[in-house]
């Protein structure tokens, strides 16, 4: 196999488990990033090259050229995976500059930043049929008036734009309670030039989180797939996924497949949904469309969605895989579970007897491998130097 695996950020474990998906069947794994610093996925024994580019936002089209320069000097187009929202909006504003160079499954220019743009989603998925909470747009006639009446509180002010907003506030959404602080919300979007939505909270513990992952071939059609529950996030609430476990929901697949064959969406992709605890209707929260954090328990569970990508693009594709049993493997992250259980106790959401329990199921690690252990080794340097320096502060 001479088509190379480009692998964009490996300063998180979604790297990580995308470069040993690839590396366990011997494709040759090229990791980029803009600096060494925190990247403890190039630890990792799978790693078969390692690239410095310039910074994907600060000097975008010098990491364009940076990337095409790479790709050029191969004897075949490399397999371009990004491992990171930022790095798909990258890839899809240049999407026709890199695909002369790289396999991309996507074709449509625009559809990532489409999918990935909350309000822009919610519109795509009203037009399919898709279920989604009731939203308001700031610039709504009589707002705060509609908010009272359709949305109630307390209600979420979100991001369209997920990676900025994180980067500039360290959170992914703002929760409200009253008039108050929805005005105190909106005002500190604007300060900060983003652009936010108001959204209705489907009623649920965090275990009413439910995820359809899929790689939908060149023909728009899904092949493989896998449903998920969460059960713990961090931040708690409304974090990313810490503990989750694969779960058969064949309902996940009629309304997410549906969905994504109706936009053409192409390669992997996954969908948050949200049952309503009170009528067990799903809504669709978001799109993760790039390689997820729970690709470790994907894998685990026999649908490794790196490599599905890499076989169907360099003209090799695998046939058609679902799982359609419940396996009992979670995926386990355990440094920010830790983080989530001490909360969900402070807050009265868990008790200490059903974590206990909760942790004795047979685990798909975020970071840990007993046969790859250098990444958590490098992993735990990062975390104790973090604390030391919050001591000595």
């Amino acid at each position: 196999m001479n088509n190379k695996a480009v692998i964009l950020g490996n300063n998180y474990y979604i790297g990580l488990s995308t470069m040993r998906c690839l590396g366990k069947e011997g494709i040759h794994t090229v990791a980029v990033d803009y600096s060494n610093e925190n990247a403890y996925a190039t630890k990792s024994k799978y790693c078969s090259e390692r690239l410095i580019s310039p910074h994907y936002k600060e000097e975008t089209e010098k990491f364009i050229e940076f990337l095409i320069d790479y790709a050029s000097k191969q004897s075949s187009p490399p397999v371009l995976i990004p491992c990171h929202d930022s790095y798909v909006e990258v890839i899809d504003e240049y999407l026709d500059e890199l695909k002369a160079h790289y396999l991309i499954p996507q074709t449509e220019k625009g559809l990532y930043t489409k999918t990935m743009d909350k309000e822009m989603l919610h519109q795509l998925a009203i037009e399919n049929g898709m279920a989604v909470p009731e939203t308001l747009g700031t610039n709504e006639e009589n707002l705060f008036e509609k908010v009272d009446e359709k949305i109630k509180y307390p209600c979420l002010v979100k991001p369209t734009d997920s990676p900025t907003f994180v980067s500039i506030f360290r959170r992914k959404l703002f929760k409200v309670y009253n008039r108050e602080e929805l005005i105190d919300a909106l005002e500190k979007a604007k300060q900060a030039d983003q652009e936010v939505i108001i959204q209705r909270i489907i009623p649920g513990f965090d275990d009413h989180m439910y995820t359809f992952d899929a790689y939908l071939n060149q023909d728009a059609k899904v092949t493989h797939w896998v449903t998920c529950n969460k059960y713990r996030q961090y931040p708690i609430n409304f974090g990313a996924s810490v503990y989750t476990g694969q779960k058969y929901v064949p309902e996940l697949y009629e309304i997410g497949s549906k969905f994504l064959e109706s936009i053409g969406f192409k390669g992997f992709v996954e969908i948050e949904f949200k049952k309503d605890a009170e009528t067990g209707k799903f809504y669709l929260i978001e799109l993760n469309v790039r390689i997820t954090n729970l690709n470790n328990l994907l894998y685990k569970v026999g649908v490794n969605f790196p490599y599905i990508t890499y076989k169907e693009l360099t003209g090799n594709p695998l046939p058609p895989k679902a799982v359609k049993r419940d396996t009992n493997l979670v995926f386990w992250y355990a440094y920010e579970d830790i983080l989530a259980i001490r909360d969900y106790i402070k807050t009265g959401q868990l008790k200490v007897g059903e974590v206990i329990k909760s942790l004795f199921k047979s685990k798909a690690h975020a970071i840990w491998d007993l046969k790859d252990p250098k990444p958590a080794f490098s992993y735990a340097g990062i975390i104790t130097g973090k604390i030391v320096k919050k001591i000595f502060k």
